[in-house]
Parts: structure tokens; C-alpha cells; sequence
């Protein structure tokens, strides 16, 4: 029984909320609703399926998407990355839009195109995607319109399909690197036997090259047909039914240009015995293991269904839990290891288990891999592995409960592209809590450990090595898995081996400091303590999301000043401390101790300052603040192991990037771009093995040890009266030292030594490639004078979003020539004075054929300089206008959004003791700088900014394919059908979802 007081916090009602949810009395062969939950869902009379959900997060904008089940493994022989091709097409060309007038149009209402304004073609199906204002009833009716073209009037013409395949090479290019090659070959693996196999998204170079406008449209014609679309409208609308018949209006009268086609199913054929590959390639970044177990695609349509699905989350949630573990303990077969699984086509779910390990440590990863799952069809977990299993699903599950109101247009959008695309059910995250609640506790350890059995070697097994140098062969995998099995046979495998775990975090706690000043600041609804123990502690309360509280403390001072022999040691003070445990237990041990609670705390330490950032639930900020207070009250010593694997770990990195043509080609761009500095200087062996951990450990634990140095900005969904006092007790709890720690003016502050080239360098850097790649960066010096600091900052916001936008106008929508460009700014390099210059750069990156690239240069240097000399249009300073208010717009509704704000009113040169008044200044000089931005001043700030002429003062550097003939890829596979090319390390996640989801983005 639970014994609350008479008065009971907002947080405590909201958790109490969830607790109080009503539990469901359970019937297993209950159907779920086919009918998506929250939407109204129907079928227009041409077969087109529709649904429309109102959402008010965020606020008059809509998440829209065009739903097609038509992807690559349609194409025939000829038509190999035909189905990529008509997505690009689309958004160059339809009946009632022709040269990029759709993302024209797009940018003009402040929807850029990009990540949101996209299109996504995997192997079953093709998804274009938009994020559109709606604050104009106009605006919604021309977006729905937009893919009412997509789904019958795409253009394809000579002239259309010439425009895009210099964009659609591009990208394939850009897939052809270390990773692409990996992704590929282990699809081709995965698949085999099946059309899948042939037809990755991409599609193949000869296509891409000379496909004839016919086919393109052949296929269009052929797939492209109503009944295999649906529209998905989620967003702030003042009416469901309103947008229906914006749909009806757009959609209605549209017609299929051929007969429809039933869209046939492509089986994956099993095999029982395992297929073994070993991938050897110069450019891998490192040595890993992947086993991957196919199984046919079950049908969720049953509370049963779901019930398994839970067991199957809980087995995954226990499984990464063990090999987390098992890689910190001393000499650990991998540096990281872990285990899910996906719908990876129509067909087929797979089940992954990913690791990677030290160079030659393929075969010791694999043993201890499958040992693992052996262990656990042995033996089974413990009831306590399920326990902290069950706490943490339960805490997630609460969470999302919680959020429920308050859920992205986005997030939703795509729960109802997996009921159309997947006969996913939707059933209402209220259901799915109620759901999980019941089924959760009665989940047993022997039900979760029986989901070892999809992991077996004889169930469609695939098992890939990848090293950058052979090492182990087919057959020394070949006999591992003997091995394995042969133990697990005769029950040879031991039972797992559980540690101690403490039940609290803070043995002892502390005493609570004071308030000794308290500042209100309306303006940002903001208050600040400042506490007896000298730390400054800014919050502000909001409701934008339930189950969220973010929080950052900064302390000037950080590797800028310390002497050059001591840098590279003290840099590598969080990575040694972090895997030794900053607060005071050791990664896995707190693994333990926070199940069931959502609290993430990280640290950094930086040029100037150091930092520590978190991440919790309301109920559980007490956690997350005692947290903080460890990491002030631990002194990090290292011990011989700990040294060993963290120093082990750093040289398969430091390795792994001296293979890769991308690393060396960014070295040598900061090399020329900041003078060689030791602080820009890429990390050797050589230095490494210049590292003193005790003095890394020692530094660190300084860097966090004097609470006085410290301002803390802490936002979300808090209840002050709850707050503050585990503000005082764990924030104001922290000692202070007698004597001052690392205790620094930010005006005196050691500045990184680098000097920006004052002349012209183009230089082309020529590096070992498996397959030919190119990387540009143009960058040009940025100096910002101290007396117009505010606005220049502003205006270096909106050039570099202006000189992005017509880069890619220049060089992919004009010459076709890429597939993106990106434009940066660094100001970081300046110390954080509030006196004297910035300094830093603007850069140009973009990707290209090699043949192209310094004409490309040449064509954006003359875009750039057309703009200084000239000035933009009224249009672009329109458009870049729209996107920034529009993103201002969406930022004002998110937490992260307020405590960048926050911080940077802290960090501004204009601080002087009054955050609110800062914040209005830099707010005001936004808005001055929009209410000037015209052409004319985005010219005369052109000039200002950046050299002028931009070509007097730059740096290019060039990535390049060496001369030399391409080190041929090597590749062993068990079965002499299958041959196929390697590269690149996998680590945290499944490489073929790219294939299922994400394959190619227009």
C-alpha cells in the first residue's frame, strides 16, 4: 500500500497516473482492431487508402506522407534502381510542376527540403515524406496536392531523367564506400537464393547511366497504381473531415494508367546449414562479428501476438544487459556486443547479433557470442536479469503513457505507414500501457530464455567475420561453432555468474546547502538560485513534454589551458574515466542500479569549459541529481585492467581511422585550415602511447570536484517544490573545496593556437580507395568584430543558409552533378571572452565524381561571388527568412530548444550577471537582422563576412582515389555461388535496415 501525503506533487500525480491505469482482463485470442486507432481511415473510390488524425504537437504543422507499395525487388533486369529513379523524379518534375518547382515551393513555406522533405525506396515499397506549416489554409490544400502528383503525374522526359542521373550516380557513389560495400555484401548473403538478392534499392551503374526515359516510365505506369497508396495526414487541423476532402479534392479524379496488378510476394528461401563469409578489406574500420538468423514474418494480430512480442523486447532488454557485462570485465572478448531483430523484407525477420572486437579477435567474439546464447538455453536468465528486464520496459512504457498527448505528428505518421505498409495493428499507446501493465509482471525468466532458441546455427544461419586483414578463415569459424554446439550438447557450458549489486546510489546524503540569492526572469519565465556553495542553478518549468527534464552545467576552463605535454592525456581523461565509472560504480554495475529509471547523465571536457548533461524523468530527477553529486564526490582511480581495455579500445580506433580515406582527408583539412595545431592535431599510436591514465583520471576528477565554478540550467516538466529541495540537497550538498579547483576567468582564458591561411591553398589529398570516392571542403576565414557581435553572428545564420540553398540549385538542380551539400560554421575556436574578435570559418562540403570536382569548385566560387557581387534574389531572402521563422517557431516548443537559449544567455559576451537581459538582446538582434535581411544588406554582410572577393582568401582541399590500381576486395564465402566485397565496422545496430527502411533518400 502505497502512503502519500495530503498534498502530493505534480509529479508524483503523474505517476501516480500510470499506476492508477486500469489493468485488462486478458483473453489471448482477442483479435486487434484492424481499424488504426485516433485516425479517420477510408478508401477513396479509385482504391486510394486514406487516414487523417488531428495532433497539436507541434503546433499548425502536419506530417504528410505518400505511402507507395512499390520498391526495387518489382524492377526487372533493366530496370535495376529504376524504382530510386522515380522518386527522384518526382520531386524534379510532374505534369503540373517542372524544374524543381516543388522544392521550390517547399522551401518558400519554410519546409525545407531535406531530412523531413524527402523520399525513402527500399526493396518493398517507396514512402515520400512532408513537413509542411498549416497556418494557411492554402498551404495544406498545395502540400496534399504535391503528392497527388507523385502518385500519377510524375514527368519523365530525356530531359528530366538527364537533370537527375548525375544526382542519382552520386548517391551511388556515396554507397560505395567502406559501410555501403559491408551493407551490400551481407544483404546479397542474407538473401540468397531469392530476388531480393539482385535488387538492392540503389540499383546498378549501368542503369543509372543509360536508362531510357521508356522504361522509367514502363515501370511507373505498371506499379504506380491507386489501390497500392495511401495518404497520411497527421497534424494541428481544425478538423478531420476538412482534410478528407482536401484528399478527395486532389486525389479523387485521379486514375491508374494501365491495368492494376496484384503486387506479387518474393519468398527467402531457408537453409539449415549456416552460410560463413569472412570479409577482408583495407578500409574496414575495425574487426567484427555479425550473426544474423532468418525466420518467416508472423502476423501481430492477437493479444497473444502481442504477449510474445513483449517477451521477445524483455529477452533482448536481458540479453544486452549480460554482454555489456561481459565487455568490461577483464580482457573482454569484445569492446561491444549486442542482439535485436526487425522485418527486414515482407518475408523475412531476421535476428542480429552484432559485436566488434580487437584486431585478430574475431574468433574469440564469436565463441563467447554463441557460448552466451548456449548459456542462456542452458541454464536460462535469473529471475533478477528479468526483474531489472521487466523494470526497465515497465519505466518505458510509463513514459510513453505519460507523453501520450504530446507525441510528435512525425512519430504517429509513421505508426500508420506500418498499418498500411505492414498491417501493423494501431491500437492507442492508452491500450498498449493497459496491455503492457497486465501481461509485464506474469512474464517468467524460462519464457524470455526460451527466445535463445531463434539464435540457433541451424535456423537460416548467416555468420559473417570482418577484419581489415585476414586473419581467421571460414573453416576456424567453421570449427568454433563445433565447438559451441558440441558443449552445449553435453551441457558443458556453466551457469551465469551474477555480481553484487548496491541498492543506493548515495550511501550518506549530504547536507542541503541554502539559497543566498534568488533572481526571478519573467521574460524567459525562468528563476535562478545562487547556492550557498557557490553553483549558479537556473530552471524553468514547462509543459511541453510530461516525462522530461533536460539539464546542463558548464565551468570555464578546460584543455585550452593546460600545457601542450600534458594535452593528449588529460583529452583522454573522460574516455578513461568513463569506462572505470565517474560515478563512483563501475558502467555495468549502475546498469543495475537504474533499471526501472530514466536518468542519463554524460560529461565532456572541451577547449574552454567543461560540462556535464543530463537527461531524466521527472519522478526520477532525484536520481539524476544524485547523479551529478557522485560525480563531484568520486576521485577516479584506474586500475591495471581498466587501463588496459580502454587503452586497447583507443588503438582499434586510432587504427581504424588511419584506414580510412574520409579521417585522413578531414585531418588534413583541419591540418591547413588551423595551422597544424597540436589541439586539431589527429590522435597517433605514438601519442597514445604518450598517455599517463593516473594523470588523465587526476585531471578529470578536478574538472568535476569545485561546485562554485558551476552554472547549471535545468528544464522541463518540474514541480519547484519538489525540485528545490533535491536541488539544495544534491546540487547545494556538494562540498566546497578549501582551496579554489581549476577556478578560472573567462576573459583570460587561453586562446587554441591556429592560424587560418591568409592566401590561396587548393590541394587534393590522394588516398588507398577500394572504390573511386570524392569529398570536397571550400572554406573561407570568418572574423566577426566585438561591436557587432550580436548581428553577425545572426547574419553568418541566414548567409550560410542562403549559400547552401544555391550551391545545391547551382550544382545539383542546374548541373546535376550532386546529391547534397552541406554549409557549416565554426566559431568554437575563439575563446569564450567577452572582449576582442571572432574568429573561425565557414565551410562548403559536397560529394562528387572525381572527374568533376575542381570545376565544381570553380562553379561554387562563382556562385558565391555572383552573390557578393550581385545579391541574392527577393525570393531567396524570402525563403531563407521562412525557414529559419519557421524553425524558430518549432523551437519555441522544445525543451532542448529553451536550454540552448538559456545556456547561450549565460555564455554571451553581453552577460553580466542578468541572464534575462541577455537573452533579449540576443533575441533582439534576430530580430533586427530579419527585419533588415534584403538583398542588398545580405550582399553588403556577403562582403563583410567572408574575403571579398571570396576568391582572394580560401582553402579547398580535394578527397581523391590514389593513382594506383584498387587493392583488390577479397572475400571467402562457404558457398562458391556467392562472392562478394566487405567494408567497414558495424557496432551499435543492423546494418540491412537499411535495405528494409532507409535505403535511399531523394
Amino acid at each position: 500500500m502505497d502512503l502519500l501525503p495530503a498534498e502530493t506533487s505534480i509529479e508524483t500525480v503523474k505517476k501516480h497516473r500510470f499506476r492508477s491505469l486500469k489493468m485488462v482482463d486478458l483473453n489471448y485470442e482477442e483479435i486487434l482492431s484492424d481499424v488504426p486507432f485516433g485516425a479517420e481511415y477510408g478508401k477513396l473510390d479509385n482504391g486510394l487508402n486514406y487516414y487523417v488524425r488531428l495532433n497539436s504537437k507541434p503546433k499548425m504543422r502536419a506530417a504528410l506522407a505518400l505511402a507507395v507499395k512499390v520498391g526495387s525487388v518489382l524492377e526487372e533486369e533493366e530496370e535495376r534502381g529504376v524504382a530510386h529513379i522515380v522518386e527522384h523524379l518526382a520531386f524534379s518534375a510532374t505534369k503540373k510542376y517542372t524544374n524543381h518547382d516543388i522544392v521550390k515551393f517547399l522551401e518558400s513555406i519554410g519546409a525545407e527540403f531535406g531530412a523531413c522533405q524527402n523520399a525513402v525506396t527500399s526493396a518493398d515499397e517507396t514512402v515520400y515524406e512532408l513537413f509542411v506549416p498549416v497556418d494557411k489554409p492554402e498551404l495544406l490544400s498545395q502540400a496534399i496536392s504535391v503528392l497527388a502528383e507523385f502518385s500519377s503525374e510524375i514527368r519523365v522526359s530525356a530531359e528530366d531523367l538527364e537533370k537527375e542521373r548525375g544526382a542519382v550516380m552520386e548517391e551511388y557513389r556515396a554507397n560505395r564506400n567502406a559501410n555501403g560495400r559491408m551493407q551490400d555484401a551481407h544483404w546479397l548473403l542474407m538473401m540468397e537464393g531469392s530476388k531480393y538478392a539482385e535488387r538492392l534499392p540503389i540499383g546498378l551503374e549501368k542503369v543509372i547511366r543509360t536508362v531510357s526515359p521508356e522504361t522509367v516510365k514502363r515501370f511507373y505506369t505498371k506499379w504506380y497504381h491507386l489501390p497500392n497508396m495511401a495518404v497520411i495526414a497527421v497534424g494541428d487541423f481544425s478538423d478531420t473531415k476538412s482534410v478528407v476532402e482536401l484528399i478527395k479534392t486532389h486525389f479523387g479524379s485521379k486514375v491508374s494508367a494501365t491495368d492494376y496488378l496484384d503486387i506479387p510476394r518474393f519468398p527467402v528461401p531457408s537453409h539449415e546449414e549456416p552460410r560463413i563469409s569472412c570479409f577482408v578489406e583495407s578500409e574496414a574500420a575495425g574487426s567484427a562479428v555479425m550473426i544474423s538468423c532468418k525466420s518467416l514474418v508472423t502476423e501481430l494480430s492477437t493479444v497473444k501476438d502481442y504477449r510474445d512480442l513483449l517477451v521477445e523486447a524483455m529477452f533482448y532488454h536481458a540479453m544486452n544487459q549480460r554482454f555489456f557485462k561481459i565487455s568490461r570485465k577483464k580482457d573482454p572478448p569484445y569492446f561491444s556486443c549486442s542482439v535485436a531483430a526487425d522485418v527486414v523484407v515482407k518475408p523475412i525477420k531476421a535476428y542480429i547479433m552484432t559485436s566488434s572486437c580487437k584486431e585478430k579477435g574475431t574468433l574469440n567474439a564469436l565463441e563467447s557470442m554463441l557460448t552466451e546464447i548456449a548459456r542462456v538455453r542452458l541454464h536460462g536468465f535469473s529471475e533478477r536479469e528479468i526483474s531489472v528486464a521487466r523494470a526497465t520496459m515497465m519505466s518505458e512504457i510509463e513514459s510513453t503513457y505519460l507523453e501520450r498527448g504530446q507525441v510528435q505528428s512525425t512519430s504517429l505518421r509513421e505508426e500508420y505507414l506500418h498499418h498500411f505498409l505492414r498491417k501493423e495493428p494501431v491500437v492507442g499507446i492508452e491500450y498498449e500501457a493497459q496491455l503492457q501493465k497486465t501481461i509485464l509482471p506474469h512474464i517468467s525468466a524460462s519464457e524470455v530464455s526460451k527466445y535463445s532458441e531463434n539464435f540457433r546455427t541451424t535456423h537460416s544461419c548467416v555468420i559473417k567475420a570482418i577484419e581489415p586483414r585476414a586473419v581467421a578463415t571460414v573453416d576456424d569459424l567453421k570449427t568454433v561453432v563445433l565447438k559451441i554446439n558440441s558443449l552445449e550438447d553435453v551441457g558443458s557450458i556453466s551457469p551465469w555468474d551474477e555480481d553484487h549489486i548496491p541498492e543506493e546510489i548515495v550511501n550518506s546524503k549530504p547536507n542541503p546547502g541554502s539559497v543566498v540569492q534568488e533572481s526571478e526572469y519573467s521574460n524567459i519565465g525562468a528563476t535562478e538560485l545562487i547556492l550557498s556553495n557557490g553553483m549558479r542553478v537556473c530552471y524553468k518549468c514547462t509543459d511541453f513534454l510530461e516525462d522530461q527534464v533536460l539539464f546542463t552545467g558548464y565551468a570555464y576552463g578546460g584543455l585550452s589551458e593546460l600545457p601542450e605535454s600534458e594535452y593528449i592525456s588529460c583529452s583522454m581523461g573522460s574516455t578513461i574515466a568513463g569506462e572505470i565509472g565517474v560515478f563512483g560504480y563501475r558502467p555495468s554495475m549502475l546498469l543495475d542500479m537504474l533499471a526501472g529509471k530514466r536518468a542519463e547523465i554524460g560529461t565532456k571536457l572541451g577547449a574552454y569549459m567543461r560540462t556535464f548533461y543530463g537527461d531524466c524523468s521527472p519522478t526520477d530527477l532525484e536520481t539524476a541529481l544524485q547523479l551529478v553529486y557522485q560525480l563531484f564526490a568520486t576521485e577516479v582511480v584506474p586500475g591495471e585492467e581498466d587501463i588496459k581495455i580502454v587503452m586497447q579500445m583507443s588503438e582499434e580506433s586510432v587504427n581504424a581511422q588511419e584506414r580510412d580515406p574520409y579521417t585522413v582527408f578531414a585531418n588534413r583539412v583541419r591540418e591547413l585550415n588551423y595551422g597544424n595545431s597540436y589541439f586539431f592535431r589527429p590522435t597517433r599510436i605514438s601519442d597514445l602511447r604518450k598517455v599517463d591514465p593516473f594523470k588523465a583520471c587526476e585531471y578529470f576528477s578536478k574538472c568535476f570536484k569545485d561546485p562554485s565554478t558551476f552554472t547549471v540550467v535545468i528544464v522541463g516538466n518540474i514541480d519547484p517544490t519538489i525540485a528545490r529541495p533535491l536541488i539544495l540537497q544534491y546540487l547545494g550538498g556538494i562540498p566546497r573545496p578549501s582551496e579554489p579547483i581549476l577556478k578560472c576567468n573567462r576573459d583570460d582564458l587561453k586562446g587554441l593556437p591556429f592560424t587560418f591561411p591568409t592566401t590561396i591553398i587548393r590541394e587534393v589529398v590522394h588516398s588507398p580507395m577500394v572504390e573511386a570516392q570524392c569529398s570536397v571542403q571550400l572554406c573561407f576565414p570568418v572574423e566577426l568584430k566585438n561591436e557587432k557581435m550580436m548581428e553577425d553572428v545572426h547574419f553568418v545564420g541566414f548567409l550560410s543558409k542562403l549559400i547552401e540553398a544555391k550551391i545545391i540549385q547551382v550544382l545539383r538542380f542546374k548541373h546535376g552533378q550532386i546529391y547534397s551539400a552541406g554549409v557549416s560554421v565554426f566559431l568554437g575556436g575563439n575563446k569564450p571572452s567577452r572582449v576582442g574578435n571572432a574568429r573561425g570559418d565557414i565551410s562548403v562540403n559536397f560529394s562528387c565524381d572525381p572527374g568533376v570536382a575542381l570545376a565544381l569548385v570553380d562553379l561554387s566560387l562563382d556562385e558565391i561571388l555572383r552573390l557578393q557581387e550581385e545579391g541574392p534574389l527577393d525570393a531567396d531572402i524570402s525563403t531563407v527568412l521562412e525557414i529559419e521563422q519557421r524553425a524558430h517557431e518549432n523551437g519555441l516548443q522544445e525543451n532542448y530548444w529553451w536550454l540552448d537559449r538559456i545556456l547561450h544567455g549565460y555564455q554571451s559576451r553581453i552577460y553580466s550577471g542578468d541572464v534575462g537581459a541577455s537573452f533579449a538582446v540576443q533575441d533582439d538582434s534576430r530580430s533586427d537582422v530579419r527585419k533588415t535581411l534584403t538583398p542588398s544588406t545580405a550582399q553588403q554582410a556577403l562582403q563583410k563576412i567572408l574575403p571579398f572577393p571570396c576568391k582572394r582568401q580560401y582553402t579547398v582541399v580535394v578527397l581523391m582515389p590514389q593513382d594506383s590500381r584498387f587493392p583488390l576486395l577479397k572475400s571467402i564465402v562457404t558457398n562458391a555461388k556467392v562472392q562478394f566485397g566487405f567494408a567497414g565496422l558495424i557496432v551499435l545496430t543492423f546494418c540491412i535496415w537499411r535495405y528494409s527502411r532507409t535505403s535511399s533518400r531523394s
